[in-house]
């Protein structure tokens, strides 16, 4: 209980001292300080995602609206992360990309250091099997995903493209880049793919 009392001290805190701070006419950097202060007691694995790549970087300078000659640039830079599985095959075990659609495992404080893999927790943002009720909609619903497109290989490889690094399809886009970040596996990535283009997902039916 103490535990979650602080940890929703943390949360709660840290932007409204921040808040503060501009409010008093600091500089960003202070609040950049701040931040960077709260995790101080983190791991160096955690500390370091205060570290902005390039592409995250010009993202929070142009407020995700970067100018045409820097959204070319991140499309480049972004699509030349992108692994394929060495066999060819793009989709996996739907039934596996179900369980991790699910899962949201591997973002939190507590889950580190990590006791199982990582999730997709694809439900926080997308609609997908019908029968799931609670979803988000910070993302597109991605039902019949598949069966609206015919299952096509294209569209298997887009989605599993946008899976692995979304900025290589829109850049600044919201969706987080599973697999160009390590969180998740490519089989993990084949299975989510499975499980959004397969004519035997429950999302397609």
């Amino acid at each position: 209980m103490h535990r979650l009392l602080l940890i929703s001290a943390i949360v709660i805190g840290v932007p409204v001292l921040a808040y503060l701070l501009i409010g008093r006419g600091h500089s960003a950097m202070s609040v950049d300080d701040v931040i960077k202060s709260s995790w101080a007691t983190a791991t160096p694995e955690w500390q370091a995602r205060l570290s902005q790549d390039e592409t995250q970087r010009v993202c929070s300078q142009h407020r995700n609206a970067p100018p045409a000659g820097i959204a070319d640039a991140i499309l480049a830079r972004e699509k030349a992360t992108i692994k394929y599985p060495a066999d060819g095959k793009l989709m996996g075990d739907w039934k596996k990309g179900e369980q991790l659609a699910q899962s949201g495992y591997g973002g939190r404080f507590t889950d580190y250091p990590p006791r199982t893999a990582s999730g997709g927790n694809c439900y926080a943002c997308h609609q997908m099997d019908g029968k799931e009720l609670s979803f988000g909609t910070l993302g597109p619903s991605l039902r019949e995903y598949g069966k609206i497109r015919k299952y096509a290989a294209d569209d298997v490889k887009a989605v599993y493209d946008r899976i692995y690094n979304p900025h290589a399809a829109i850049p600044c886009a919201n969706m987080p880049r599973m697999g160009a970040s390590g969180f998740l596996t490519i089989d993990q990535i084949k299975d989510l793919v499975a499980f959004v283009m397969s004519p035997e997902s429950p999302v397609n039916k």
